[in-house]
């Protein structure tokens, strides 16, 4: 079985070896032990309410209760750019007219942009590849939407999930070649390593202020704006079915794509559920509906997947997952389908595979 569960500090070990096999361009799971024993410590220290909103963020990991083992992780920021400005890039347009010539031409532009402070932020997503498979990327990615369903007062009305642009095995990304290079004098891997870091300072003294010309851009760079490694294509199509749209922000490194959406409007958030839990035995089919199923425990949060027929008023949760749960006859969980009724047949397979962002 396997389990959703908030982050412990004995579990540093098993993280620092997922993050041996993120690659470049996950920057806020790097490998390094002393930097991610403080972001475990800053995910205990929120779920204990020791935080002030513009620190809190919130880590969960995904356990193989059989090995005992933390086999993924994907994390809530609560609110960016409140305690240091948040960047990206926002595609705008600028007319160059002349009268006199019959000259009107528009001409695309990025522009740094603040303009998601204070959001929420869908982040930290990472499976471990022996595990890409019976439907482990959507538990570890959509329970976050559970999440912040049951504790909606804790988040902004607005999300949104920064996703992984286009770079090769060696670290080299189009767009920062023909861009950020230039003004940051560095190589992609190190700038991605930086940021991942918390060193983000460099990035308001070093990058221009002013609108720059996509035009002046090689076409390579040009091509990638707003698109993902392929790596993540499966969980940008996992966030886009359940209602988060790419609106013209990318990524000031890689030129990767922001989702963003309301939290109220989002599918997990409006189809879940309450219902009480019924423990016993269940003759559902294998092959029938799943359920992604948490209890509404803040301090101990759980949730795993069920399969169960099509009335999830109906749903019954097995001794072993009851207890995975921590939950008993009668106390109160919370439900949604995992897939919508027109995703699950044309993308399961897809999104099965969803690893990172």
């Amino acid at each position: 079985m396997m389990l959703i569960r908030p982050v412990r500090l004995g579990d540093i070990a098993d993280i620092l070896q997922l993050s041996g096999k993120t690659g470049i361009g996950l920057t806020s799971l790097p490998k390094d032990e002393a930097h991610l024993r403080t972001r475990i410590e800053r995910s205990v220290a929120t779920w204990k309410g020791d935080l002030s909103k513009s620190e809190q963020g919130y880590l969960f990991v995904l356990e193989d209760l059989s090995q005992h083992k933390v086999v993924g992780v994907s994390a809530l920021e609560v609110a960016v750019g409140l305690s240091e400005p948040w960047y990206n890039f926002r595609l705008g347009t600028l007319v160059h007219a002349s009268k006199s010539l019959n000259i009107y031409k528009p001409v695309p532009t990025l522009f740094l942009s603040n303009d998601h402070t204070g959001y929420s932020e869908l982040c930290t997503l990472f499976l471990d590849p022996d595990y890409r498979h019976s439907k482990n990327g959507q538990l570890l990615s959509k329970v976050r939407f559970l999440f912040m369903a049951a504790f909606r007062d804790r988040f902004s009305p607005k999300v949104i999930a920064e996703m992984r642009g286009v770079s090769d095995d060696n670290g080299h990304s189009p767009f920062w070649d023909s861009l950020g290079q230039h003004f940051f004098g560095m190589e992609f891997a190190e700038a991605d390593r930086l940021t991942g870091m918390g060193q983000k300072s460099f990035i308001a003294e070093l990058m221009p202020k002013h609108p720059l010309y996509t035009d002046l851009l090689s076409a390579e760079a040009r091509a990638v704006m707003g698109q993902v490694h392929p790596q993540t294509a499966p969980a940008r199509s996992l966030l886009e079915a359940e209602g988060l749209r790419y609106q013209g922000y990318v990524d000031i490194f890689d030129g990767g794509p922001t989702l963003e959406g309301e939290v109220d409007t989002l599918r997990a958030v409006k189809e879940s559920r309450l219902l009480p839990a019924i423990v016993g035995y269940s003759d559902s089919l294998a092959d029938e509906t799943c359920y992604l199923v948490a209890n509404e425990n803040y301090a101990d949060f759980r949730a795993i997947l069920v399969t169960g027929d099509s009335d999830p008023s109906r749903l019954v949760l097995d001794v072993e997952s009851a207890q995975a749960l921590g939950v008993t006859s009668g106390v109160t969980l919370r439900v949604v389908p995992l897939f919508t009724a027109s995703g699950q047949s044309t993308s399961t397979r897809q999104l099965s595979q969803a690893s990172e962002l």
